[in-house]
C-alpha cells in the first residue's frame, strides 16, 4: 500500500514539475534592437539552427525567450530591412542575450505594420489578423498626398470603407462605431481628420499596427467588430534625427533624438494642411470667406530606468477648423495621454502598467437670424494591469485587468436666449482576463481566452422608465457615484490552427465580444457632430457571436500567400432608429431607438505576392449584413446600410528601377443599402416624402483606379529625398457621395434623384526626406 503511494506521489510530482527542468533545459532571452537608432524591434523571428528552424519571435516590446537544453546552439536573426545575423551560445544556466541587428545598406528605411515570420500566414494561431509593412503603405498612391495606414487597410478583404475617400470603415458586415481604434493602448473616438478624408495617424509616427478581425485575443474588448492597435514608435537614444515631407495641402516634420544618450529618447511629430490658405492667396472671393484646416502633434518619451524597467508617456493633439466667415465657425479633435510602465520581474514574468486619458469634443456656432451654438465632449480616465508568464517555450499566458470610467457630456445647446442642458451620462466599464497560447504539437497550436466585462450605468443624473411603446413611465434621480444598473458578460475567446504540411494549414475560431458604448448617426455618411451614448437601464449591451474556419496556403518559398476565410456573426440587441427619430435635442434618446437581432456571413479570398520586384495582392469579400427588429420593416429582416454584396480590390507595386517605384489600385464594391423615398403626399399644403421599405434600396455600384509613382531623389546613410506622386480616380469616375430627392423643376408633380459627386481626378504631389 505504501509503495502504491509513494509511486503516485512521485507520479504527480513528475506531472506538475516543470518540464524545463527535467530535460535540463534553460532560458535565453533578451531584446532585439535596431543598432542605429536603438529602437526595440517587434516581431523579429530567432530560429535555432540545431532545432530545424524552430524558434519564437519578438513582442511589441522588443522582448524574446527560448527554452534551450544545455550545449552549443546557433541563433539565426533574419529581418526584412536588416541584414541576417547568427549567434552562437553556450547554455549552461539560464542567460541573456541581446541581440543588435544593422540595418541593410540596400533596403529602404521602414517601420513593420504587425510583422511576423515568412510563413505566420501557415502558422500563426489566430485568425482574421490583417498584415501590412508601411514600406507597402508609402508606395500605395494616395488621396492628396497624405499617406494613411487605415485607408490601406480598407484595400484588404473585410475591411470596407464607409465612403468617398474617407477613413471610417466596416468590417465584416459591422457598423463603424463597432471598431475600436486605440492608440498607445487609448481608444479614439473619431480617428479622422477633414471629415473623414484622412486619418488621425502620421505614418511617420507608427511603429506597428495590427488589425484583428476574427476572434480576437482576450485582452481586447469593448467592440464588436474590429480592433485596430497603433503604438507610435520611440525615437533614437543615440542621435538627432529629422523627417518629413511637402506637398501641395499638408506638411509634416517629425523630431527624434536622445534625451539621456543610451537611456532615454525622445519624438515628436507635427502635420498641417494650408490647402485654404492657398485658395485666399487665389484671390477667389468664396476662398476668402472660408477657412478649412486640421492640425495634430504625436508625442513620445522613453525611459530605460534599469535593465528590467522601461517608463514611456505618450500623447497626442489633433484639431480640425471649420469656417464660413459671418455665418459658421465649427471645431473638434482629440487630445490622448497615457503613461506605460513595463517591468520584467525574472527570465519567466513580466508586466506591463498603463495609465491613460483621452477626450474628445466638438463645438459649433452659426447665425441663422439667431446665434446657435453646440458644444459635446466625451472625456475616459483608463488603467490596465497585465501579466505575462512564460510557462515554457510552447506555452504563454496572459492575465489582466483593465478599468475605464466614461463621461459623456452629450450637448449644451443654445437658440438665442434659450438654452438645453443635454444631461451627462457617466459609468464604469471594467474587464478582467485570462488567455493561453499553447502549442500542443508541432502541427497544432491553440489560443484560448476568457474575458469578463462589467459596465456600470452610473449617477448622478435621471434615468427612466419605459413602456412597450417606448413613452416614459416613470423618472428616477441617482446621486453621483450610484450603480444604475448592472450588466455583467462572460466573452470566450479560440483559436487554432493545424498545419496540414510545411505549406499549409486548416484554421477555426470563435469569440463572443460585447459592446457599451453607441454611436447614433445624423446621417449615413457619419459627420464628427454624430451623438455618443451609454448602455443603460433602457439600451442594453450589444453582444455578438463570431464563427470563422479559412485554409491558408503559401507557395515558392512563402512568396505567395493564399487564403480563403468564411464566417458567421450572430448579433443581440442591435440599435436602430424608429422611423422618424428625433434624438438631437431630448435626453430620452432611448425613446426614438428600436433594439432587435442582426447576422453577418460572408467569405474572403486573397491572394498576395510578398517578396520580388512586383507585390501586391488581390481580395475579394461576398457578404451580407442584416437586421430584424420589431417596429422596423414590418418586423421582417432588411440590409444594414454597411451591406455590399461584393467587395474586390487589386493593389499592385513595382519597383521599376533602384529609384523609380511605380503602383496601381483598383476598388469595386457594391453599393450602400438606402432607404429611398416610396412616393409623397400632401398635409396642409406641405409636400411630405412616404417611405416604405428600410434600406430596401442601392447606391449606385462604386469603382476607382488609382496611380502612383515614388521617384528617390537621393539615398544615402545620413540623407533620404523622394518625391511622391499619385493620381486618384484616374479614369475620373463620378461616384455617389451623396443622393438627394427633390421635386422636378419641369413636372412639379414628379420627384427626381440628384446625385453628388466628390472627386474626380485629383493629382498631389509631396517631397518627402529624412537626415
Amino acid at each position: 500500500m505504501y509503495k502504491h503511494k509513494f509511486l503516485c506521489f512521485w507520479f504527480i510530482l513528475i506531472a506538475l514539475y516543470p518540464a524545463s527542468l527535467l530535460a535540463q533545459t534553460f532560458k535565453v532571452s533578451g531584446t532585439v534592437v535596431d543598432g542605429k537608432t536603438k529602437e526595440l524591434l517587434m516581431g523579429v523571428p530567432i530560429l535555432v539552427k540545431e532545432m530545424d528552424g524552430t524558434g519564437t519571435s519578438t513582442s511589441a516590446d522588443g522582448q524574446y525567450s527560448l527554452w534551450l537544453e544545455k550545449g552549443s546552439h546557433t541563433l539565426s536573426i533574419s529581418y526584412v530591412g536588416y541584414e541576417t545575423k547568427e549567434i552562437k551560445v553556450s547554455v549552461t544556466k539560464n542567460m541573456r542575450q541581446d541581440v543588435v541587428l544593422s540595418q541593410s545598406s540596400i533596403s529602404l528605411d521602414e517601420v513593420v505594420i504587425s510583422t511576423e515570420r515568412p510563413d505566420a500566414n501557415v502558422s500563426a494561431p489566430q485568425t482574421g489578423v490583417q498584415k501590412m509593412t508601411v514600406q507597402e503603405v508609402m508606395k500605395l498612391p494616395v488621396l492628396m498626398g497624405e499617406r494613411d495606414v487605415l485607408k490601406a487597410l480598407q484595400l484588404t478583404p473585410g475591411v470596407k470603407a464607409a465612403s468617398e475617400g474617407g477613413a471610417g470603415f466596416f468590417v465584416r458586415g459591422g457598423s463603424s462605431d463597432q471598431n475600436l481604434i486605440l492608440l498607445d493602448n487609448v481608444s479614439l473616438y473619431n480617428a479622422s481628420h477633414l471629415l473623414g478624408f484622412f486619418s488621425t495617424f502620421n505614418t511617420d509616427i507608427v511603429r506597428d499596427v495590427t488589425l484583428y478581425k476574427g476572434a480576437m485575443p482576450a485582452q481586447y474588448g469593448e467592440r464588436l467588430a474590429s480592433i485596430v492597435d497603433v503604438q507610435q514608435r520611440s525615437g533614437d537614444v543615440n542621435g538627432y534625427h529629422a523627417s518629413g515631407g511637402i506637398g501641395l495641402i499638408s506638411s509634416n516634420l517629425t523630431l527624434e533624438g536622445p534625451i539621456q544618450k543610451g537611456k532615454s529618447s525622445f519624438i515628436i511629430g507635427g502635420r498641417r494642411t494650408y490647402a485654404d490658405a492657398i485658395a485666399r492667396l487665389s484671390g477667389v472671393e468664396e476662398a476668402s470667406n472660408a477657412y478649412l484646416y486640421f492640425y495634430d502633434l504625436n508625442a513620445k518619451a522613453n525611459f530605460a530606468l534599469t535593465d528590467k524597467d522601461q517608463l514611456s508617456f505618450s500623447g497626442y493633439w489633433g484639431k480640425d477648423k471649420m469656417v464660413l466667415k459671418d455665418f459658421a465657425d465649427t471645431d473638434w479633435g482629440n487630445l490622448v495621454a497615457s503613461l506605460k510602465w513595463n517591468h520584467r520581474m525574472n527570465y519567466k514574468w513580466s508586466s506591463a502598467t498603463t495609465l491613460s486619458f483621452n477626450r474628445y469634443a466638438y463645438h459649433a456656432n452659426a447665425d441663422i437670424g439667431i446665434d446657435v451654438s453646440v458644444t459635446a465632449d466625451i472625456k475616459d480616465f483608463g488603467f490596465k494591469q497585465e501579466f505575462i508568464y512564460n510557462r515554457n517555450p510552447n506555452n504563454e499566458w496572459r492575465f489582466g485587468l483593465n478599468s475605464i470610467y466614461h463621461r459623456v457630456a452629450p450637448g449644451d445647446q443654445k437658440a438665442g436666449t434659450a438654452r438645453l442642458n443635454l444631461l451627462p451620462r457617466y459609468a464604469l466599464e471594467n474587464g478582467a482576463y485570462v488567455s493561453n497560447q499553447w502549442k500542443l504539437t508541432d502541427n497544432l497550436e491553440i489560443v484560448y481566452g476568457l474575458r469578463m466585462s462589467a459596465f456600470m450605468a452610473m449617477g448622478k443624473g435621471e434615468y427612466y422608465t419605459l413602456d412597450s411603446e417606448k413613452n416614459v413611465l416613470d423618472t428616477t434621480y441617482y446621486k453621483g457615484g450610484k450603480v444604475v444598473k448592472t450588466y455583467i458578460n462572460l466573452e470566450p475567446r479560440f483559436s487554432a490552427a493545424y498545419k496540414l504540411n510545411d505549406l499549409s494549414s486548416i484554421k477555426a475560431a470563435y469569440a463572443r465580444t460585447t459592446q457599451n458604448m453607441h454611436l447614433l448617426q445624423h446621417s449615413a455618411m457619419g459627420t464628427p457632430y454624430d451623438r455618443w451614448t451609454m448602455s443603460s437601464n433602457n439600451i442594453k449591451p450589444q453582444i455578438a457571436d463570431q464563427y470563422s474556419l479559412g485554409y491558408f496556403r503559401n507557395f515558392d518559398n512563402n512568396t505567395f500567400e493564399f487564403s480563403v476565410e468564411a464566417y458567421y456573426k450572430d448579433m443581440k440587441n442591435q440599435l436602430d432608429f424608429k422611423d422618424n427619430a428625433e434624438f438631437g435635442d431630448t435626453d430620452i434618446v432611448e425613446t426614438e431607438l428600436l433594439s432587435g437581432k442582426g447576422r453577418a456571413y460572408g467569405i474572403e479570398l486573397m491572394l498576395k505576392k510578398r517578396v520580388g520586384r512586383l507585390t501586391g495582392w488581390i481580395g475579394y469579400t461576398l457578404s451580407k449584413s442584416e437586421k430584424k427588429i420589431d417596429g422596423i420593416n414590418f418586423d421582417r429582416w432588411y440590409s444594414a446600410h454597411q451591406d455590399r454584396t461584393h467587395d474586390i480590390s487589386i493593389v499592385g507595386i513595382y519597383e521599376l528601377t533602384p529609384k523609380w517605384t511605380v503602383s496601381a489600385a483598383w476598388v469595386y464594391y457594391t453599393g450602400n443599402a438606402l432607404t429611398y423615398p416610396s412616393g409623397k403626399y400632401q398635409i396642409d399644403g406641405k409636400e411630405v416624402m412616404y417611405y416604405a421599405e428600410r434600406n430596401g434600396y442601392r447606391a449606385p455600384a462604386y469603382h476607382r483606379l488609382d496611380l502612383g509613382a515614388v521617384h528617390t531623389l537621393k539615398k544615402t546613410k545620413k540623407f533620404t529625398s523622394e518625391l511622391a506622386f499619385s493620381l486618384y480616380n484616374a479614369y475620373g469616375r463620378e461616384n455617389a457621395y451623396m443622393i438627394n430627392f427633390r421635386t422636378n423643376d419641369d413636372d412639379p408633380t414628379k420627384t427626381s434623384a440628384y446625385q453628388y459627386s466628390l472627386f474626380r481626378f485629383i493629382p498631389s504631389i509631396s517631397w518627402n526626406f529624412k537626415f
